[in-house]
């Protein structure tokens, strides 16, 4: 069964960055697309970045140009670079396949201050 392990969330200020990972266990990795989700206080979970296994990569619109999904395939591991934070960006976030079919991990915990 595919474990995902998230890391690397925080609290920063507003215009800060961070860079979160997930890493999967499995030999599932390469060959399925993978996305970043997040899930808001109060809100539904929502997929913000996914990556095809052959490295193409779809944005929702809040985050183009600020977010940067990326993938290792030797690690098993999939990143999202996240720049400009804004506090809307508060949330946690998640990774899991694109459409998500495994079960989920913990999530990392981001918050933007203002």
């Amino acid at each position: 069964q595919v474990q995902l392990v998230e890391s690397g969330g925080g609290l920063v200020q507003t215009g800060g960055s961070l860079r979160l990972s997930c890493a999967a266990s499995g030999s599932m990795f390469r060959m399925s697309a993978w996305g970043w989700y997040r899930q808001a206080p109060g809100k539904q979970r929502e997929l913000v970045a996914a990556i095809g296994n052959g490295g193409s990569t779809n944005y929702v619109d809040f985050v183009k140009g600020r977010f940067t999904i990326s993938r290792d395939n030797a690690k098993n591991t999939v990143y999202l670079q996240m720049d400009s934070l804004k506090p809307e960006d508060t949330a946690v976030y998640s990774c899991n396949t694109d459409p998500f079919r495994v079960p989920w991990g913990q999530g990392t915990q981001v918050t933007v201050s203002s």
